[in-house]
């Protein structure tokens, strides 16, 4: 079994709180229908920085900005994006990049 990152990009806010707690239930069961998959369910991340060549650092979340992330434990990159096909953030228009995590040493 190999660890995915799943990187949440782009989607929409909720409108109201009441579908902010909806989001938030429908966030709580699929993680809990992935069950021993989730090894890190992650968290929303603030607007980023982008540090390019040269060293110059600019405030602008890069041309697709991350979301959030979770952690994964899946056998291989299909499980992984089978299991990424559920998750919520797709329903509110967003994209989510997986990618394995490489055990160093």
């Amino acid at each position: 079994m190999t660890n995915f990152l799943l990187v949440y990009h782009g989607g929409t806010m909720p409108a109201s709180e009441e579908e902010g707690r909806k989001l938030m239930a429908a966030w709580m069961g699929w993680f809990g229908a992935l069950g021993d998959a989730v090894v890190d369910g992650g968290n929303p991340v603030g607007r980023s920085l982008t540090v390019h060549p040269g060293g110059e650092v600019i405030n602008d979340g890069g041309p697709n900005s991350t979301a959030g992330y979770t952690v994964l434990r899946a056998a291989d990159a299909d499980a992984a994006a089978a299991l990424a096909k559920g998750c919520p953030h797709l329903g509110v228009g967003g994209t989510i990049e997986i990618a394995p995590i490489i055990e160093m040493g």
